[in-house]
């Protein structure tokens, strides 16, 4: 299992952009748009009507504070004016006069006193100076210092002023014209500014405060700006209305530390004196904000359910399509049979399912596709490693034949008549399986089975030019790749010899196993059996012209020309020469340096070496090879390092058998004479052998 999650995490690291975190980046990309746009909207157009309502709600308040205002500052001037009709009907009546004067204080306390400038007569409401502690001469001390107040209205203007600050309690004076006796005067009164002051106090959001033409105010809900009498000029809406030719308006400004406010004004009728409503907008907006920041907890909420919803089902799309890439990426490096398929879910009834299904039918097309060609071959193809187009390579061939082959066939067709030929195939697939697992074990690759024969070679799918032999010789570059080359083509031949063991091995193993299973089958009628048999072995390295042959509509991957031809000539070769594995001059000259004590190493091969030494005799009978000369054949007696349980570990059940040790390895023959004797080949009369007469039983294309 942790070598499945390593193959499968390891080609899964290659995914860039990983199909469950797009599907968790598209989704939450259309739940932000969704909500965060549907956020906006909302915020957007409730806001607009927020903004709305608090601008017809901070101008009706406007409105009801100034009609307010100015109702009781009108009610008040016409008391006064009253008042002052009356002492004219008076006279010099002083006791009339004075119970005119407390009649009028007591209907209107909010009269504070009375100034006729005309003649210098203060009417004090004594009432209002006991209760707030101050003295009633203070009034006279009052008009007295406004002079330009006076002689303003006596010219028929009305001018209204703060005076909190010379009596330390709200009081407003007004100056205003009036005619008296025909002659245009004017008169003064203080007003208490208590009374308008529950008209500016509304208890909203909502701040209202009146003020004169100067910008001063006069009355503030805030009492420390109405006893103080602050300059409200440089307000913006206090400079609109000083500014606006209309008796009302409303406008939104900003002040200088970036607050913004809506701002109401209505001017009164007279003294140029205007009541100003203003609300910030961010207290009305407060609870658009509140409403906002939910709907944005509620959006994070919902997108984090959504991804964890989305985490989940993308983990039923993701970890299978995971698989799924594992697999393809295994398959396009020539694993069609990873253990990942065991992960596939075929299953479900959806696309991955789908998927799953093909992905399976494909690995079993690609095993067989195997099978028809070969396994390398098609890896090589699979990974795009092998070149279309025919070259000239070094390689070593390998061709085996089975000894009396027509003479088992004929038995078999003896024995079970129409029936013969599934029988023939049966026991040709048990015996080449074996043999081709000892092919490909070594890296080698099968070119073709012909009947009982089988062509291989070794070195066929190495991606190689050699374009460096027109270098010069001397050459480092020269030198450095014929190196390389060489221990390409040492290491060929090499494995070749290795399988070549490999198959005595396995071939005993099937002799041992057929003898028993036609023992258990003898009674039987048309009893099954499986023949005893033996092959022959030729090896040749030489250069070969590789590739893919033959039609557009059938192609093979084959290899010919006179080296593959010399190699089928040596495997005919074998019978004459009394052995199972023979190998040429050439394959010889190739490994005779490190694998084979011989003269040439003075009969000692390295340490490293050892595992890999080859025993072989040579053939005491020279043939003639065109362009060679005269040329020996070379009987492989032995591979004695040879590891069998070792070589066959891909088969965990395997087990090495004692009677068929002795064909290799350790145990194996140390002479020609032992491996005949083992084999049960006859000892050849070299004296009558003739090589040259000898014709290959294989006719390979090209030759």
């Amino acid at each position: 299992m942790k070598k499945k999650n390593k193959q499968r995490d390891k080609i899964i690291d290659k995914v860039r952009h990983p199909i469950g975190v797009k599907l968790i980046a598209i989704i939450s990309m259309i739940v932000l748009v969704a909500l965060g746009g549907v956020t906006y909207a909302v915020s957007y157009f409730v806001s607009n009507d927020v903004r709305t309502s608090a601008e017809e709600n901070n101008l009706t308040i406007n409105s009801r504070t100034a009609s307010d205002t100015e109702n009781r500052i009108t009610s008040a001037i016409s008391s006064v004016a009253m008042f002052l009709d009356l002492l004219n009907t008076a006279g010099e009546n002083t006791t009339e006069i004075k119970a005119m004067e407390n009649l009028f204080f007591e209907r209107n306390k909010a009269v504070a006193a009375v100034y006729l400038p005309e003649n210098g007569r203060v009417f004090t409401n004594t009432a209002f100076f006991l209760s707030r502690e101050l003295d009633a001469d203070t009034a006279l001390t009052y008009f007295l210092q406004d002079d330009e107040m006076l002689e303003k209205a006596a010219n028929g203007y009305i001018e209204i002023q703060n005076a909190s600050v010379f009596f330390n309690v709200p009081v407003l004076s007004f100056f205003y014209p009036v005619i008296n006796g025909g002659n245009a005067t004017s008169v003064a009164f203080l007003y208490s500014a208590e009374d308008l002051v529950e008209s500016f106090s509304s208890g909203s959001v909502n701040q209202s405060f009146f003020v004169n033409k100067d910008g001063k105010i006069l009355i503030h809900s805030d009492n420390s700006l109405t006893m103080s009498a602050a300059d409200e000029s440089s307000n913006p809406i206090v400079k609109a209305m000083q500014e606006s030719p209309a008796n009302n308006s409303q406008i939104t400004y900003h002040t200088k530390d970036g607050s913004e406010y809506i701002g109401a004004f209505r001017k009164l009728s007279f003294g140029d004196c205007a009541v100003i409503t203003t609300v910030s907008t961010y207290i009305v907006l407060e609870g658009v904000r509140t409403t906002t920041r939910r709907n944005i907890y509620i959006s994070i909420t919902i997108l984090a359910l959504a991804i964890l919803i989305i985490y989940f089902f993308s983990k039923s799309l993701s970890q299978p399509l995971k698989v799924l890439t594992a697999i393809v990426n295994e398959i396009n490096d020539g694993n069609f049979n990873t253990e990942l398929f065991g992960e596939l879910k075929d299953k479900r009834k959806d696309e991955i399912g789908v998927l799953a299904k093909s992905t399976k039918n494909e690995r079993e097309i690609l095993n067989t596709f195997t099978k028809l060609t070969n396994k390398g071959v098609t890896q090589a193809i699979i990974k795009k490693k092998i070149d279309f187009e025919p070259h000239l390579k070094d390689i070593t061939i390998f061709f085996s034949d089975i000894r009396g082959f027509t003479a088992i066939s004929d038995g078999f067709k003896n024995r079970f008549g129409e029936k013969s030929a599934a029988e023939i195939i049966n026991f040709l697939n048990d015996y080449m399986s074996r043999m081709v697992s000892c092919i490909t074990r070594t890296g080698g690759v099968v070119d073709k089975f012909e009947g009982d024969a089988i062509m291989a070679a070794w070195g066929v799918l190495r991606n190689e030019s050699l374009d460096w032999e027109q270098l010069p010789s001397d050459s480092a570059e020269y030198k450095k790749l014929k190196k390389r080359h060489d221990a390409y083509v040492k290491r060929d031949a090499l494995a070749a010899i290795t399988c070549c063991m490999a198959m005595r091995y396995s071939l005993m193993l099937y002799n041992k196993e057929a003898e028993a299973f036609t023992k258990a089958h003898e009674k039987e009628p048309l009893a099954k059996y499986k023949p005893h048999i033996r092959i022959g072995a030729g090896l040749n390295s030489g250069r070969a012209t590789v590739g893919f042959m033959g039609s557009f509509d059938k192609m093979e991957y084959t290899s010919i020309g006179d080296a593959v031809n010399f190699a089928s000539r040596t495997e005919a070769s074998n019978k004459p020469c009394g052995t199972d594995t023979l190998i040429t001059q050439d394959t010889y000259d190739i490994l005779k340096y490190d694998f084979i004590k011989c003269k040439e190493n003075n009969f000692t091969i390295k340490p490293e070496n050892k595992p890999c030494e080859l025993v072989v005799e040579q053939i005491p009978v020279d043939f003639e090879v065109k362009g060679k000369g005269k040329q020996h054949f070379f009987g492989v007696v032995n591979m004695p390092g040879f590891d069998i349980k070792k070589f066959f570990s891909f088969d965990k059940d395997f087990v090495v058998d004692k009677d068929c040790e002795l064909a290799v390895g350790p145990k194996g023959p140390k002479t020609l004479s032992e491996m005949r004797k083992l084999l049960g080949i006859a000892e050849p009369d070299f004296g009558k052998v003739n090589l040259d007469a000898e014709e290959n039983k294989i006719q390979v294309a090209g030759s």
